[in-house]
């Protein structure tokens, strides 16, 4: 069977060289859309009881709660004691939320010798409020279209 100039199709199958180029076209197609990245979600991310005026920041993390996990990140002023923050253009996958109130301006939590946050701070799912969370007890699944959730900001240690 000839389809054109030298190209010769050699099959037992009596395919006629419209559907042999459809269903190549096809495969093509599946395997380009198989390698497209998947499509981006939203999170939006309500921090309560945070100081009316108060700096908060607000971290995305995948994988851990350590400051290199936790790359993405916002910092805003509450409101009202609360503050919405929406991180866009998410991969779908399993993340955490951390977040803090920066009482002195330095950009950090600040910490005590022993290791106990001296700034309001919370963790997406009310975890750590007894003890420093795990990943995996802060985590969520996100999903297309996005996730809205929920932070309290809590003290290890009452006010000075």
């Amino acid at each position: 069977m000839r389809l054109s100039g030298r190209r010769t199709l050699r099959t037992s199958l009596s395919i006629p060289p419209s559907a042999w180029v459809l269903a190549r076209m096809a495969t093509v197609l599946v395997a380009a859309l198989a390698a497209l990245p998947a499509t981006a979600a939203t999170v939006e991310v309500l921090v309560e009881g945070a100081d009316p005026g108060a700096s908060v920041s607000v971290a995305l993390c995948q994988g851990g709660l350590s400051e290199e996990a936790c790359s993405a990140g916002q910092e805003t002023t509450a409101r009202g004691g609360a503050v919405t923050v929406v991180f866009r253009d998410v991969t779908a996958g399993r993340y955490a939320v951390a977040a803090f109130e920066d009482v002195n301006g330095n950009r950090r939590l600040d910490r005590t010798g022993l290791g106990l946050p001296m700034e309001p701070y919370g963790f997406s799912g009310g975890a750590g409020l007894k003890a420093r969370p795990t990943f995996a007890e802060a985590a969520f699944d996100l999903r297309e279209p996005g996730s809205a959730l929920r932070v309290r900001l809590a003290r290890a240690l009452p006010r000075r």
